[in-house]
């Protein structure tokens, strides 16, 4: 199968204004998680809707498609533009731009949920630790994930999933394996194409998780389970972690 990862980048951020060109360690991010994925997958591109990040990518080498700024989502932008690359590839993986720590692993774990053929969508979790804490659990900008026995997923949701009954809040992550949400996915490429030509659906208003789109219309989503902590990058705060977390993996690797 061939594998194809598209990075979507826009620079109107509401909470980040111009995260994809933010130093890291000296480059920008968006090169940061180009280098991350452009040796794991057959091919990689960056869609965007502005000159200063298509200019950028060009500057490091790597490649790049212009698309329209208009796009709700970035799978609608990766869709552009895996249709202006005017090329088929079995898999397309939305990496997204702010997430310079993906690994290949993790990578490798999303491309083996399509060793079974009934899997039109896949993408990663991690089990929560108990030592993340309650807070962590509770977050509702960290969407949990309900597995079935195919480690196929069964519901997403900013609320905790599941509810355990008569345990105490406080004791849930010591009883039972909650699984945090990795924002990547993979699409089968006929899907990519279906999937976000539907109309948003109501679980996913409610909960604004474009996902439940996918799953309230039968679409199979595989789920790939990685032990791998990333770091995104949604706000300068998380940029000045990233840059701390950067370091210390410097100093792991040179001692």
């Amino acid at each position: 199968m061939k594998f194809i990862a598209i990075i979507p980048a826009r620079y109107a951020s509401t909470r980040f204004p111009g995260k994809p060109l933010a130093r890291l360690g000296g480059k920008p991010v968006i090169e940061r998680v180009y280098e991350q994925v452009a040796g794991v997958l057959d091919d990689a591109v960056v869609a965007t809707d502005d000159e200063r990040i298509r200019d950028a990518v060009r500057a490091f080498g790597g490649r790049v498609e212009m698309t329209s700024p208009d796009h709700r989502s970035g799978t609608d932008r990766c869709r552009e533009a895996y249709e202006r690359l005017g090329a088929e590839y079995d898999v397309v993986v939305n990496v997204q731009g702010d997430e310079p720590f993906i690994r290949p692993s993790q990578l490798e774990t999303v491309k083996r949920c399509f060793d079974d053929p009934s899997t039109d969508i896949a993408t990663l979790v991690k089990p929560f630790a108990e030592a993340d804490g309650l807070a962590a659990l509770e977050n509702p900008n960290s969407p949990k994930v309900v597995l079935d026995a195919q480690s196929r997923a069964i519901y997403f949701s900013r609320s905790v999933i599941p509810y355990l009954r008569g345990v105490p809040r406080e004791e849930w992550l010591g009883r039972r394996t909650v699984y945090k949400h990795i924002g990547l996915f993979a699409f089968r490429a006929a899907v990519l194409r279906a999937g976000t030509a539907l109309p948003q659906s109501p679980l996913e208003l409610a909960e604004s998780l474009e996902q439940l789109r996918w799953l309230e219309n039968g679409y199979k989503i595989g789920v790939g389970i990685s032990e791998v902590e990333t770091i995104g990058i949604d706000t300068p705060e998380d940029l000045e972690k990233a840059e701390r977390f950067l370091d210390s993996q410097f100093i792991i690797h040179n001692s």
